[in-house]
């Protein structure tokens, strides 16, 4: 497989995605794919997919870096969107927050077996302080 076909075998999944388009998820998982390190199988991953959009109604994934070496994807996905509630351990409760994923995957053919996954929750935090130290200042500044 060619890095292009597999750039855009990648392409058609995030789309899938996006369009949570369950019943074709898979064209493009593996039934027994692992997620860091978690034997999840297509359902399980299914699973995992499905909470996270309960979670975030909102939720897109934007492709922002996309590196092909097959059978291996990296890359650099982008989310702006406004989780319900506890998000990683942090309480956003619907506020808009913008961080990134970076994630390794490992094609078998044309699914993907293995995924790596790693999100910047730093990045959630800060703008979550971010937002607490504005309110608790405009808060202040009306006193």
């Amino acid at each position: 497989m060619t890095k292009a076909d597999l750039a855009e075998i990648y392409r058609r999944y995030i789309g899938c995605l996006n369009a949570q388009d369950w019943q074709s998820l898979g064209r493009f998982v593996a039934e027994d794919a692992e997620h860091n390190g978690r034997p999840f199988g297509l359902a399980g991953y299914r699973t995992m997919l499905e909470q996270d959009f309960r979670q975030i109604p909102d939720l897109q994934f934007h492709v922002a870096l996309l590196l092909a070496d097959p059978p291996h994807i990296a890359a650099r996905l982008a989310f702006d969107c406004s989780p319900k509630g506890m998000f990683l351990g942090l309480p956003v409760d619907g506020r808009r927050v913008s961080f990134t994923e970076n994630v390794f995957y490992e094609f078998r053919g044309a699914k993907i077996a293995r995924v790596w996954s790693v999100i910047d929750k730093a990045a959630i935090e800060s703008q979550l302080y971010s937002v607490n130290v504005t309110e608790t200042a405009h808060r202040t500044h009306e006193r």
